[in-house]
């Protein structure tokens, strides 16, 4: 038998390591970072522990990876083109369709920012990514001021304000959020056309107050 190539062995790796992210992004979103460990992490993935330290020497570096991934894909949002009632409209939708993909990272990043003994991690992690942050805030700002804001900074702060507030709520009340209807409302609020389509999934019948999920449902 031929030995694997090196292509063949990296994307062994890179398999391994993706295997290693996914149980414990499950893990730290069922029981928080303090009470995950790396044997229940080493349990859900099914591999050694050896694997994992090799890869991910704590904790820690698992989480980093997370947040790295999940800052890189919100910052990746503002990389669209057109008008910019066109782009606002694009990033909208763009944060509201990762918010119904990828609810596990966002229940995670909610749980550490919120925590004060976890909240230092997703802080280290915004200033490693400083420039991306700064260049998603200064691009918000600019298709503010092209829409014709008095207070662009204003309005960016705001506009993400909302948004948080939706990623939070869908976090929370996952399957019961009326995600698309707030995708609508959220249009209407800064005076862009009505999606022709809808963009995420059925929303759940209005049945009055909503209840939050149970932890890792």
């Amino acid at each position: 038998m031929s030995p694997r190539s090196a292509q063949a062995n990296e994307e062994m790796r890179e398999q391994s390591r993706e295997r290693i992210l996914a149980a414990a992004l499950e893990v730290f979103t069922e029981k928080g970072y303090h009470n995950a460990t790396i044997s229940d992490i080493t349990a859900r993935a099914g591999v050694s522990r050896g694997l994992i330290t090799y890869y991910f020497p704590g904790k820690q570096n698992l989480v980093d990876n997370l947040l790295d991934r999940y800052i890189d894909s919100v910052t990746a949002i503002l990389d669209v083109t057109g008008t910019p009632d066109e782009r606002l409209a694009a990033i909208i939708d763009g944060v509201l369709l990762t918010v119904a993909q990828t609810l596990p990272i966002q229940r995670m990043t909610l749980s550490l920012v919120i925590h004060p003994s976890t909240h230092p991690l997703f802080a280290r992690a915004e200033a490693r990514k400083e420039d991306q942050v700064a260049d998603l805030e200064d691009g918000l700002r600019g298709i503010f001021a092209a829409r014709g804001a008095d207070d662009p900074a204003l309005e960016e702060v705001l506009f993400r304000s909302v948004l948080e507030g939706v990623i939070f709520k869908a976090a929370v009340y996952q399957d019961q959020y009326p995600l698309e209807r707030v995708r609508r409302r959220v249009h209407d609020m800064y005076g862009l056309p009505a999606p022709e389509s809808a963009l995420i999934q059925d929303d759940p019948p209005p049945v009055g107050r909503m209840r939050a999920a149970e932890a890792g449902g």
